[in-house]
């Protein structure tokens, strides 16, 4: 526990208090119906412009491959993990060691784990994320109100298929004619304002059409 506070802890503590923020404020915003992670985007990758050390080592971390929030949290969990740990073997057998030291050890150690981790995460998480699709594909769609109710205040949260069976969730308002719309039900995506949907109910014709083409396809 000493080691948490200790000087030569000092860049793992942040990395660990860094982590543990970004982590609270992604939940409370999306929560509030934003999301920092769709916020700040998917990183492009790496083009080649005479700078192929760099650029290699940025697709080796498979930069462009995960939103960027996900793989700034895994960078600050692995090097605060590699750090303390490293830290905590050095004590038990001598001393703990100077934080420059141990920082260039839990880098190279952090670096192929943040690697490994990122490559597994990108086969889950785009299935889930907007920027997978055109979002005007989603317009004329039926959804389903996740976080809500939806109204003409702070947006909510919506989820539905696209065309290839993946999930998304979109962030989401009531058209200004509409009453609140609870959770749970089912809405039209009628407009959009840049990545904030507009709903209203849909309509029962809408739904029936849809159970019967799900029958069908069963």
């Amino acid at each position: 526990m000493s080691l948490l506070f200790a000087p030569e802890c000092t860049p793992f503590a942040i990395a660990a208090v860094m982590l543990a923020g970004l982590t609270a404020i992604e939940i409370l915003a999306m929560l509030l119906g934003f999301s920092i992670s769709e916020m700040i985007g998917k990183p492009h990758a790496p083009h080649t412009d005479g700078h192929e050390g760099v650029t290699g080592l940025l697709s080796w971390l498979n930069v462009g491959g995960v939103p960027i929030l996900i793989l700034i949290l895994l960078i600050l969990g692995f090097f605060s993990m590699t750090g303390f740990v490293i830290q905590a073997i050095a004590s038990a057998f001598w001393a703990p060691l100077p934080a420059l030291a141990a920082s260039i050890p839990a880098v190279l150690l952090a670096a192929p784990m943040v690697r490994a981790s990122s490559r597994m995460v990108a086969r889950i998480v785009p299935r889930d994320e907007t920027y997978a699709v055109d979002l005007s594909e989603f317009v004329g769609r039926t959804a389903e109100v996740a976080i809500g109710p939806l109204d003409q205040g702070l947006p909510g949260r919506v989820r539905l298929k696209d065309s290839h069976g993946n999930w998304h969730s979109l962030r989401a308002k009531a058209a200004k004619d509409q009453p609140p719309l609870a959770g749970g039900a089912k809405v039209l995506l009628v407009d959009r304002a840049a990545d904030i949907f507009i709903a209203v109910f849909a309509p029962d014709e809408l739904l029936d059409t849809a159970r019967s083409s799900l029958g069908e396809n069963s």
